[in-house]
């Protein structure tokens, strides 16, 4: 069964435990953007659907430090790698489709 588009929170909360909150966008109508806040010049990369909105910004809200410099090209890193493999599949998918589609031309039923 698969299920339509979405956006999945969860919240845990454990005694003497950080809380933890996940967001997992499974839609089409996903917004990514990034951009630099003007009233306090820093810099933003923000997720969002109709469901959810993710924000992410440097450590504290304040100046740009090495960890934040470090973040952002992990993400960087991880998004290079979601888009390369986002277009192995597309392109495995779409060469899929097309055999399936291609009739035989050989004069045998499979």
């Amino acid at each position: 069964m698969t299920l339509g588009p979405y956006t999945y929170l969860t919240l845990s909360m454990r005694p003497e435990s950080t809380p933890q909150v996940g967001v997992s966008f499974h839609t089409p109508h996903l917004k990514v953007r990034a951009g630099l806040l003007l009233s306090d010049p820093r810099p933003y990369l923000e997720f969002s659907s109709d469901e959810a909105n993710v924000h992410i910004s440097t450590t504290g809200a304040g100046p740009v430090t090495d960890a934040d410099l470090a973040t952002a090209r992990e993400i960087f890193t991880a998004a290079a790698r979601y888009l390369a493999d986002c277009e192995q599949l597309h392109a495995e998918q779409t060469a899929d489709d097309d055999k399936d589609a291609t009739p035989d031309t050989t004069g045998t039923a499979a």
